[in-house]
């Protein structure tokens, strides 16, 4: 009898469970299963493995994202040039 992979995977598959959660937990997650679709099984699990996926996260803002670009390089010192004189605001009369 030949094995299906569907089979093999589902043995290597890890269970958990959740005790203590929040009943408005439990609803918003029912909420948006449905929303999308699926089961709340399905749900958590692509809740889960988008939490733990390294790859998805991004840096904290632009100036994080800059200096963990930039800083193996090295610093760089610009020179600003000198500021003009402003320009007088538009009338509107």
């Amino acid at each position: 009898m030949a094995c299906s992979s569907d089979l093999i995977v589902n043995l290597n598959m890890a269970r958990i469970t959740i005790r203590n959660l929040d009943e408005d937990v439990k609803r918003r997650l029912r909420v948006r299963a449905a929303k999308h679709q699926r089961s709340m099984e399905e749900e958590v699990r692509i809740i889960l493995r988008n939490a733990v996926d390294d790859s998805q996260a991004g840096p904290r803002d632009l100036a994080a994202f800059t200096r963990e670009c930039f800083a193996p390089l090295g610093g760089v010192e610009l020179e600003l040039p000198p500021r003009g004189p402003t320009r007088e605001p538009p009338d509107f009369s």
